[in-house]
């Protein structure tokens, strides 16, 4: 039997023949394969070493694709799916602060005497606080004013003044008490622009709200994924986003001098909100 260029025929056999046989049979080939191709090779060794080459390459080709098909591998195993969802949590609470702006008005012919009764019924104005539960540090100037007054042919009239006071108590409970006392100290020039609440001690209400924007979050992401016929395996991040009510607020009101013992003011409740944003890992 003659062989194709490069393979050898082996046969196996007893225990004292086979060697000798598989010798015998490997050279007779060899020796016919010369003689036939004898006049294209210079040696008889090159088929061997053609299938030795041949072998090679098919080996490293072999190595070759194993070693992508790891790292594909590695690849997919490091892709992990996620799903994003928001919950929000809500807590009342009820305000520990209150915000108003009072200031006085004043009209005369001349603007230096427009100043000086303005700057006296300031000063009784901020007595009148003081004495009611309001510190200097809760008291701050937010606007002074000078204009002129003209009639309809733009001849001056007289000239008004305006001073106004922000402030700011953390004794709300007394704020009715203050803002009486300030009307009665400057009388009809007196003006109040408003009123809001807040809460400026709101860690537990905070703490509480994020429990229940959480709870919310981990319930969402667990009906999407079982409708997606998966499971939550952990958190990948957390965005926490306050989102605080904003105070309640009174229209404009000007107090004359006829005013009750005090101005009965109620702070009612106020809702802290958050939001939270969640990246959940999912699995199959």
């Amino acid at each position: 039997m003659v062989l194709p260029s490069g393979v050898i025929e082996i046969r196996w056999g007893g225990a004292h023949d086979g060697g000798k046989r598989m010798s015998d049979d490997t050279s007779s080939t060899a020796e016919q394969h010369f003689h036939q191709h004898g006049e294209g090779h210079p040696s008889g060794r090159r088929p061997r070493l053609t299938g030795w080459i041949l072998t090679m390459v098919t080996a490293l080709v072999v190595v070759a694709v194993g070693f992508v098909g790891v790292v594909l591998g590695h690849s997919r195993a490091s892709a992990t799916s996620t799903i994003t969802v928001t919950g929000s949590g809500t807590v009342q609470g009820t305000p520990d602060t209150i915000n108003f702006q009072i200031g006085v008005s004043t009209v005369n012919p001349t603007a230096t005497a427009a100043l000086t009764e303005n700057d006296s019924k300031v000063r009784a104005l901020e007595a009148a606080l003081l004495k009611n539960g309001v510190t200097k540090k809760e008291m701050q100037t937010s606007g002074l004013n000078i204009y002129d007054n003209t009639n309809n042919q733009g001849v001056v009239t007289g000239f008004t003044v305006q001073d106004t006071l922000n402030v700011t108590m953390h004794k709300v409970r007394r704020a009715g008490a203050a803002i009486d006392a300030a009307a009665k100290a400057v009388g009809n020039g007196v003006q109040l622009n408003g009123v809001s609440f807040t809460i400026t001690n709101d860690s537990s209400l905070l703490r509480a709200a994020r429990i229940r924007a959480m709870d919310n979050a981990r319930l969402a992401a667990g009906q999407l994924a079982r409708a997606g016929d998966a499971h939550v395996t952990g958190i990948v991040k957390i965005t926490d986003n306050e989102n605080q009510s904003s105070g309640i607020y009174y229209p404009p009101v000007a107090y004359g001098t006829a005013l009750r013992a005090s101005v009965p003011i109620q702070t009612g409740s106020q809702p802290v909100n958050v939001q939270v944003t969640v990246i959940y890992s999912l699995a199959n």
